[in-house]
Protein backbone atom coordinates (compact mmCIF):
# COMPACT_ATOMS: atom_id res chain seq x y z
CA UNK A 1 0.00 0.00 0.00
CA UNK A 2 1.30 3.29 -0.50
CA UNK A 3 1.90 5.92 1.38
CA UNK A 4 -0.69 9.01 1.62
CA UNK A 5 1.67 11.63 2.98
CA UNK A 6 2.54 13.05 -0.15
CA UNK A 7 -1.03 11.79 -1.78
CA UNK A 8 -2.54 12.86 -5.05
CA UNK A 9 -2.35 13.34 -8.90
CA UNK A 10 -2.45 17.22 -8.85
CA UNK A 11 -0.90 19.95 -6.61
CA UNK A 12 -3.20 19.94 -4.12
CA UNK A 13 -4.63 16.97 -2.48
CA UNK A 14 -1.85 15.94 -0.15
CA UNK A 15 -2.93 14.62 3.12
CA UNK A 16 -1.17 15.22 6.12
CA UNK A 17 -1.83 14.56 9.80
CA UNK A 18 -1.64 17.77 11.19
CA UNK A 19 -1.33 17.44 14.77
CA UNK A 20 1.32 14.38 14.20
CA UNK A 21 3.49 16.91 12.22
CA UNK A 22 3.26 19.82 14.98
CA UNK A 23 4.67 17.39 17.44
CA UNK A 24 7.21 16.40 15.44
CA UNK A 25 8.23 20.07 14.44
CA UNK A 26 9.21 20.66 18.10
CA UNK A 27 11.79 17.94 17.78
CA UNK A 28 13.05 19.25 14.59
CA UNK A 29 13.43 22.63 15.15
CA UNK A 30 15.09 21.87 18.36
CA UNK A 31 17.71 19.98 16.89
CA UNK A 32 17.72 22.29 13.57
CA UNK A 33 18.58 25.52 15.79
CA UNK A 34 21.54 23.00 17.85
CA UNK A 35 22.73 22.61 14.32
CA UNK A 36 22.98 25.57 13.34
CA UNK A 37 24.02 27.19 16.20
CA UNK A 38 27.28 24.93 16.61
CA UNK A 39 27.88 25.64 12.29
CA UNK A 40 28.15 29.15 13.26
CA UNK A 41 30.17 28.53 16.12
CA UNK A 42 32.51 26.69 14.50
CA UNK A 43 32.74 28.96 11.75
CA UNK A 44 30.21 26.63 8.87
CA UNK A 45 31.50 23.36 10.04
CA UNK A 46 34.29 22.12 8.14
CA UNK A 47 33.42 18.09 7.57
CA UNK A 48 30.20 16.15 7.95
CA UNK A 49 30.01 12.79 9.46
CA UNK A 50 29.35 9.95 6.98
CA UNK A 51 27.47 7.97 8.94
CA UNK A 52 24.50 6.78 6.65
CA UNK A 53 26.47 7.38 3.24
CA UNK A 54 24.90 6.05 0.56
CA UNK A 55 26.27 2.50 -0.69
CA UNK A 56 27.84 4.00 -4.02
CA UNK A 57 31.64 4.04 -4.45
CA UNK A 58 32.32 7.86 -4.79
CA UNK A 59 35.84 6.79 -6.67
CA UNK A 60 33.83 5.26 -9.08
CA UNK A 61 31.27 7.86 -10.01
CA UNK A 62 34.11 10.22 -10.07
CA UNK A 63 35.33 8.74 -13.00
CA UNK A 64 31.44 9.56 -14.65
CA UNK A 65 31.26 13.25 -13.49
CA UNK A 66 32.34 15.53 -16.47
CA UNK A 67 34.60 17.75 -13.90
CA UNK A 68 36.29 16.72 -10.91
CA UNK A 69 35.11 16.86 -7.09
CA UNK A 70 36.27 19.66 -4.85
CA UNK A 71 36.64 19.62 -1.05
CA UNK A 72 38.01 23.46 -0.83
CA UNK A 73 34.98 26.01 -0.09
CA UNK A 74 36.86 28.87 -0.02
CA UNK A 75 36.98 29.07 -3.67
CA UNK A 76 33.37 28.51 -4.14
CA UNK A 77 31.77 31.63 -5.10
CA UNK A 78 28.61 32.99 -7.06
CA UNK A 79 28.21 31.78 -10.06
CA UNK A 80 27.85 34.67 -12.97
CA UNK A 81 26.22 32.35 -15.17
CA UNK A 82 23.88 29.24 -14.54
CA UNK A 83 25.56 26.01 -14.07
CA UNK A 84 23.46 22.64 -15.16
CA UNK A 85 20.24 22.06 -17.66
CA UNK A 86 19.59 26.14 -17.39
CA UNK A 87 22.98 26.96 -18.36
CA UNK A 88 23.13 29.44 -21.10
CA UNK A 89 20.25 31.79 -20.22
CA UNK A 90 21.11 35.28 -19.78
CA UNK A 91 17.90 37.32 -18.49
CA UNK A 92 18.38 40.66 -19.54
CA UNK A 93 21.94 40.95 -20.19
CA UNK A 94 23.58 43.96 -19.99
CA UNK A 95 20.39 45.97 -20.34
CA UNK A 96 20.10 49.24 -18.26
CA UNK A 97 18.80 48.35 -14.73
CA UNK A 98 15.66 50.24 -13.74
CA UNK A 99 15.25 50.19 -9.79
CA UNK A 100 11.42 49.67 -8.55
CA UNK A 101 10.27 50.56 -4.85
CA UNK A 102 6.04 49.81 -5.53
CA UNK A 103 3.97 46.84 -7.17
CA UNK A 104 2.75 49.08 -9.94
CA UNK A 105 5.99 50.15 -11.51
CA UNK A 106 7.16 46.61 -10.74
CA UNK A 107 4.53 44.84 -13.38
CA UNK A 108 5.22 48.00 -15.43
CA UNK A 109 9.00 47.21 -15.57
CA UNK A 110 8.56 43.43 -16.07
CA UNK A 111 5.67 43.75 -18.78
CA UNK A 112 6.91 42.09 -22.62
CA UNK A 113 9.90 40.20 -24.03
CA UNK A 114 12.21 43.12 -24.38
CA UNK A 115 15.72 42.76 -22.86
CA UNK A 116 15.42 44.24 -19.30
CA UNK A 117 17.33 44.14 -16.24
CA UNK A 118 14.87 45.22 -13.21
CA UNK A 119 16.20 45.55 -9.52
CA UNK A 120 13.57 44.98 -6.91
CA UNK A 121 14.56 47.62 -3.82
CA UNK A 122 12.00 47.07 -0.47
CA UNK A 123 9.57 44.13 0.22
CA UNK A 124 6.85 44.52 -2.10
CA UNK A 125 3.31 43.22 -0.52
CA UNK A 126 0.93 41.48 -3.36
CA UNK A 127 -2.09 39.27 -3.90
CA UNK A 128 -1.41 36.84 -6.72
CA UNK A 129 1.45 36.94 -8.81
CA UNK A 130 3.19 39.19 -11.10
CA UNK A 131 4.06 37.61 -15.11
CA UNK A 132 7.41 38.20 -15.70
CA UNK A 133 8.02 38.46 -20.18
CA UNK A 134 10.82 36.62 -21.79
CA UNK A 135 14.85 38.50 -21.68
CA UNK A 136 14.24 39.71 -18.36
CA UNK A 137 16.49 39.69 -14.74
CA UNK A 138 14.71 40.46 -11.75
CA UNK A 139 17.57 41.22 -9.22
CA UNK A 140 16.64 42.04 -5.33
CA UNK A 141 18.51 45.18 -3.71
CA UNK A 142 20.56 43.97 -0.20
CA UNK A 143 18.95 40.77 1.63
CA UNK A 144 15.72 41.83 2.09
CA UNK A 145 14.22 43.12 -1.13
CA UNK A 146 11.45 40.92 -2.61
CA UNK A 147 7.49 39.95 -2.23
CA UNK A 148 5.41 38.50 0.30
CA UNK A 149 1.79 37.19 -0.16
CA UNK A 150 2.34 36.15 -3.57
CA UNK A 151 4.82 35.91 -6.06
CA UNK A 152 5.78 35.61 -9.57
CA UNK A 153 4.67 33.43 -12.93
CA UNK A 154 6.88 32.74 -15.50
CA UNK A 155 4.28 31.62 -18.47
CA UNK A 156 5.11 31.21 -21.79
CA UNK A 157 8.27 33.04 -21.39
CA UNK A 158 12.17 32.15 -22.29
CA UNK A 159 15.39 33.21 -20.71
CA UNK A 160 14.50 34.63 -17.47
CA UNK A 161 16.84 35.15 -14.22
CA UNK A 162 15.62 35.67 -10.74
CA UNK A 163 17.92 36.30 -8.08
CA UNK A 164 18.30 37.56 -4.57
CA UNK A 165 14.97 38.07 -3.62
CA UNK A 166 13.06 37.14 -0.61
CA UNK A 167 9.58 35.84 -1.19
CA UNK A 168 7.57 34.66 1.43
CA UNK A 169 3.72 33.39 2.25
CA UNK A 170 2.56 32.78 -0.86
CA UNK A 171 -1.03 32.37 -0.16
CA UNK A 172 -2.85 29.70 -2.09
CA UNK A 173 -3.49 29.72 -4.85
CA UNK A 174 -0.36 31.68 -5.73
CA UNK A 175 3.53 29.61 -5.29
CA UNK A 176 6.16 31.76 -4.47
CA UNK A 177 7.46 31.31 -8.16
CA UNK A 178 5.60 29.31 -11.00
CA UNK A 179 7.51 27.98 -14.03
CA UNK A 180 4.62 27.29 -16.51
CA UNK A 181 5.35 26.63 -20.39
CA UNK A 182 8.43 28.20 -20.19
CA UNK A 183 12.42 27.88 -21.03
CA UNK A 184 15.96 29.02 -20.38
CA UNK A 185 15.54 29.94 -15.88
CA UNK A 186 18.03 30.34 -13.61
CA UNK A 187 16.65 30.96 -9.95
CA UNK A 188 19.52 31.51 -7.75
CA UNK A 189 19.98 32.84 -4.16
CA UNK A 190 16.50 33.57 -2.95
CA UNK A 191 15.19 32.97 0.01
CA UNK A 192 11.75 31.61 0.31
CA UNK A 193 10.03 30.72 3.39
CA UNK A 194 6.47 30.53 4.94
CA UNK A 195 5.38 28.84 8.47
CA UNK A 196 3.93 25.80 9.44
CA UNK A 197 1.48 27.60 11.96
CA UNK A 198 -1.41 27.16 9.26
CA UNK A 199 -3.21 24.26 7.29
CA UNK A 200 -1.27 22.88 4.68
CA UNK A 201 -3.24 24.36 1.91
CA UNK A 202 -3.30 27.87 3.47
CA UNK A 203 -0.04 28.65 1.45
CA UNK A 204 0.78 27.13 -2.23
CA UNK A 205 4.21 26.09 -3.07
CA UNK A 206 7.48 27.70 -2.99
CA UNK A 207 8.49 27.20 -6.14
CA UNK A 208 6.34 24.89 -9.06
CA UNK A 209 7.64 23.89 -12.14
CA UNK A 210 5.33 22.73 -14.36
CA UNK A 211 3.78 22.46 -18.05
CA UNK A 212 6.16 21.18 -20.18
CA UNK A 213 9.10 23.73 -19.19
CA UNK A 214 12.31 22.94 -19.46
CA UNK A 215 16.09 23.79 -19.37
CA UNK A 216 16.02 25.09 -15.44
CA UNK A 217 18.65 25.65 -12.79
CA UNK A 218 17.33 26.38 -9.04
CA UNK A 219 21.00 27.20 -7.23
CA UNK A 220 21.87 28.48 -3.75
CA UNK A 221 18.59 29.45 -2.23
CA UNK A 222 16.99 28.35 0.76
CA UNK A 223 13.53 27.14 1.24
CA UNK A 224 12.28 27.15 4.81
CA UNK A 225 9.07 26.43 7.16
CA UNK A 226 6.81 25.34 5.04
CA UNK A 227 4.71 21.87 4.04
CA UNK A 228 5.31 21.84 -0.22
CA UNK A 229 8.69 23.11 -1.15
CA UNK A 230 9.44 22.71 -4.81
CA UNK A 231 7.05 20.15 -7.42
CA UNK A 232 8.18 19.92 -11.16
CA UNK A 233 4.99 18.53 -13.14
CA UNK A 234 1.92 19.28 -11.59
CA UNK A 235 -0.31 16.40 -12.50
CA UNK A 236 -0.05 12.47 -12.99
CA UNK A 237 -2.66 12.99 -15.89
CA UNK A 238 -0.08 15.66 -17.96
CA UNK A 239 2.20 12.83 -19.64
CA UNK A 240 1.68 14.30 -23.48
CA UNK A 241 2.80 17.56 -22.09
CA UNK A 242 5.73 16.92 -20.02
CA UNK A 243 7.21 13.48 -21.36
CA UNK A 244 10.77 14.63 -22.89
CA UNK A 245 10.64 18.15 -20.66
CA UNK A 246 10.87 19.15 -16.84
CA UNK A 247 14.58 19.13 -17.23
CA UNK A 248 15.93 20.38 -13.88
CA UNK A 249 18.98 20.77 -12.19
CA UNK A 250 18.77 21.76 -8.46
CA UNK A 251 22.20 22.91 -6.59
CA UNK A 252 23.51 24.14 -3.48
CA UNK A 253 20.04 25.08 -2.13
CA UNK A 254 19.27 24.68 1.34
CA UNK A 255 15.75 22.93 2.72
CA UNK A 256 14.57 23.49 6.22
CA UNK A 257 11.84 22.49 7.94
CA UNK A 258 9.94 21.56 4.79
CA UNK A 259 7.66 18.92 5.06
CA UNK A 260 7.92 17.40 1.44
CA UNK A 261 8.45 17.96 -2.08
CA UNK A 262 12.14 18.59 -2.18
CA UNK A 263 11.64 18.19 -4.98
CA UNK A 264 9.01 16.00 -6.50
CA UNK A 265 9.41 15.63 -9.78
CA UNK A 266 6.81 13.88 -12.45
CA UNK A 267 8.24 12.54 -15.97
CA UNK A 268 11.05 15.00 -16.70
CA UNK A 269 14.60 14.36 -15.85
CA UNK A 270 16.02 16.02 -12.36
CA UNK A 271 19.73 16.42 -11.16
CA UNK A 272 19.65 17.20 -7.53
CA UNK A 273 23.13 17.63 -5.94
CA UNK A 274 24.94 19.26 -3.07
CA UNK A 275 22.17 20.54 -1.47
CA UNK A 276 21.57 20.20 2.32
CA UNK A 277 17.85 19.03 3.41
CA UNK A 278 16.91 19.24 7.00
CA UNK A 279 13.75 18.12 8.78
CA UNK A 280 11.93 16.80 6.44
CA UNK A 281 9.52 14.11 5.83
CA UNK A 282 10.33 13.29 2.31
CA UNK A 283 13.04 14.79 0.28
CA UNK A 284 13.40 13.91 -3.33
CA UNK A 285 10.47 12.26 -4.54
CA UNK A 286 10.51 10.45 -8.18
CA UNK A 287 7.19 9.30 -9.52
CA UNK A 288 6.11 9.10 -13.29
CA UNK A 289 8.71 7.87 -14.62
CA UNK A 290 10.55 10.70 -14.14
CA UNK A 291 14.70 9.96 -14.10
CA UNK A 292 16.88 10.99 -11.31
CA UNK A 293 20.43 11.63 -10.46
CA UNK A 294 20.96 12.55 -6.27
CA UNK A 295 24.26 13.11 -5.96
CA UNK A 296 26.60 14.40 -2.88
CA UNK A 297 23.74 15.80 -0.71
CA UNK A 298 23.27 15.91 3.01
CA UNK A 299 20.39 14.74 4.86
CA UNK A 300 19.77 15.48 8.47
CA UNK A 301 16.67 14.31 10.36
CA UNK A 302 14.79 13.16 7.37
CA UNK A 303 12.96 10.15 7.52
CA UNK A 304 13.09 9.37 4.10
CA UNK A 305 16.12 10.84 1.64
CA UNK A 306 14.88 9.39 -2.02
CA UNK A 307 11.63 8.07 -2.94
CA UNK A 308 10.68 6.19 -6.40
CA UNK A 309 6.98 4.49 -4.91
CA UNK A 310 4.93 7.04 -3.31
CA UNK A 311 1.76 7.97 -4.36
CA UNK A 312 1.12 8.14 -8.27
CA UNK A 313 0.36 4.78 -10.10
CA UNK A 314 3.76 4.89 -11.71
CA UNK A 315 7.05 4.83 -10.11
CA UNK A 316 9.78 6.77 -11.11
CA UNK A 317 13.60 6.09 -11.23
CA UNK A 318 16.30 7.49 -9.01
CA UNK A 319 19.85 7.01 -9.03
CA UNK A 320 22.29 7.96 -5.64
CA UNK A 321 25.96 8.63 -5.33
CA UNK A 322 28.00 10.12 -2.96
CA UNK A 323 25.22 10.99 -0.53
CA UNK A 324 25.53 11.40 3.32
CA UNK A 325 22.03 10.24 4.09
CA UNK A 326 22.49 10.82 8.41
CA UNK A 327 20.86 7.48 8.68
CA UNK A 328 17.43 8.30 6.41
CA UNK A 329 15.88 5.59 4.70
CA UNK A 330 15.92 5.04 0.73
CA UNK A 331 12.85 3.87 -1.09
CA UNK A 332 14.17 2.81 -4.35
CA UNK A 333 11.51 0.85 -6.54
CA UNK A 334 13.52 1.48 -9.69
CA UNK A 335 17.14 2.35 -10.51
CA UNK A 336 17.53 4.55 -13.03
CA UNK A 337 19.48 4.95 -16.39
CA UNK A 338 20.31 8.98 -16.22
CA UNK A 339 23.81 9.19 -14.50
CA UNK A 340 25.76 11.39 -16.94
CA UNK A 341 24.37 15.16 -17.24
CA UNK A 342 25.12 16.39 -20.44
CA UNK A 343 26.42 19.38 -18.94
CA UNK A 344 29.95 20.44 -16.96
CA UNK A 345 29.78 20.93 -13.31
CA UNK A 346 31.04 20.38 -10.46
CA UNK A 347 30.58 18.64 -7.38
CA UNK A 348 31.67 18.81 -4.07
CA UNK A 349 32.21 16.12 -2.00
CA UNK A 350 28.84 15.63 0.91
CA UNK A 351 31.53 16.10 3.76
CA UNK A 352 31.83 19.87 2.79
CA UNK A 353 28.44 20.79 1.64
CA UNK A 354 27.08 22.10 5.10
CA UNK A 355 29.48 24.40 5.44
CA UNK A 356 29.11 25.74 1.89
CA UNK A 357 25.65 25.94 1.47
CA UNK A 358 25.22 27.58 5.17
CA UNK A 359 27.68 30.24 4.84
CA UNK A 360 26.31 31.12 1.07
CA UNK A 361 22.87 30.30 -0.03
CA UNK A 362 20.53 32.78 0.07
CA UNK A 363 19.70 36.20 -0.55
CA UNK A 364 22.31 38.98 0.65
CA UNK A 365 25.52 36.40 -0.76
CA UNK A 366 26.01 37.86 -4.61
Amino acid sequence: MRSTHDLGTTDDDDVIDVTRVTARDRRRLTAVAAGVTAALALGGLSTVSAHGADSADSARSESTRPDTTRSDTAHITAETTPIGFGAGTTGGGNATATTVTSLDAFKAAVTGDKAKVVRVSGLISLTGQVDIGSNTTVLGVGSGSGFTGGGLRLKESTNVIVRNLAISKPRKPSDGITVQKSTKVWIDHNTFSADRDHDKDYYDGLLDINHGSDDITVSWNTFADHFKGSLVGHSDNNASEDTGHLKVTYHHNWFTNVYSRIPSLRFGTGHFYDNYVQGAETGVHSRMGAQTLVENNVFRDTEVAVTTSRDSDVDGYAVLRGNDLGGAATEISRTGSFTTPPYAYTAEPASSVVATVTAQAGTGKL
